[in-house]
């Protein structure tokens, strides 16, 4: 089995898997040129013996030289003023696009423009006029307000950079039901992200909630306790408690159990939960 290395072009973006034709010493945080079906590129190696196979045609060039590294500098720089004359373009054009972020191949031949848009945008002028200026191949790829929030990054409400700019490769899908599951209150000021969608740190601790309430009740359902049956109006997965409403001689009383100490005596199934009903809604209007 051939050698293959994991590498990553930009910090928190996604990792590609290349061939290694017998360079040698070819280790972690390693910075490299790479051939990829764009052409050449520089990246830094992230995974050393990789389990993936590489596309065909994706090999490790060579070890990048102080001149690459300059190079790399040098694009970056190219970018940032590239950015600027494509907006003062889009301008001129009249078009409903936003730029986020440019990619410039490094072996000059071509630069990949990132932009959102509400509308379909016809920007055939847009392009004939890029290439005009820059001489090389002009690419426009439309991209979601996720990748805006990682590509101009920001903070979150907890305090620190956003995860998709620092540490995430690729966004995993996340749901309502994740923040449900989790006892958090369905307000779009708590569980929505800089981006305007459900926060990506939802989905960290799901795998815990869905292992830990396996075996717990829902609220609404019907449980046998040592006080007699009651019905459950809360869950507290992490603590393994559920809080059960018992009716004895028309009083009400909520006691807490144990996982341990309670016996599902009746399921109740909803046809439809109100509250994700409700946040469905709401998401849909933004």
């Amino acid at each position: 089995m051939k050698n293959v290395v994991g590498v990553r072009f930009k910090k928190a973006g996604k990792i590609f898997y290349f061939e290694n034709n017998g360079i040698e010493d070819l280790k972690r945080g390693t910075e490299v040129i790479v051939q990829s079906i764009r052409g050449l590129e520089y990246g830094k190696i992230e995974i050393e013996d990789a389990v993936y196979e590489a596309k065909e045609g994706s090999y490790v060039e060579r070890k990048a030289t102080q001149e690459d590294r300059e190079t790399h500098i040098s694009n970056k720089l190219w970018e940032k003023e590239a950015i600027v004359i494509c907006k003062e373009k889009i301008f001129k054009h009249g078009l409903s696009m936003k730029i986020i972020d440019a990619d410039l191949i490094f072996d000059f031949t071509k630069v990949i423009f990132y932009f959102t848009s509400e509308t379909r945008v016809d920007f055939r002028d847009l392009v004939k006029d890029l290439a005009y200026i820059f001489r090389m191949r002009i690419e426009l790829r439309q991209v979601g307000v996720r990748d805006e929030a990682k590509a101009i990054n920001s903070v979150g409400m907890c305090g620190r950079s956003l995860c998709c700019s620092t540490f995430l490769g690729s966004f995993q899908p996340v749901s309502i039901k994740m923040a449900k599951n989790q006892g958090l209150s369905l307000n779009p000021n708590k569980i929505f992200g800089a981006c305007g969608r459900l926060m990506c740190c939802l989905k960290y601790e799901e795998d815990t909630y869905e292992h830990l309430g396996k075996n717990l009740p829902n609220q609404g359902d019907i449980v046998k306790t040592v006080d007699g049956n009651g019905k459950v109006v809360a869950v507290h997965t992490l603590q393994q408690l559920v809080k059960v409403e018992i009716i004895k001689e028309d009083a009400k009383t909520y006691l807490f159990y144990h996982e341990s100490e309670i016996e599902l005596v009746k399921k109740v199934f909803k046809e439809e939960d109100e509250d994700l009903e409700k946040m469905k809604k709401l998401l849909e209007s933004f």
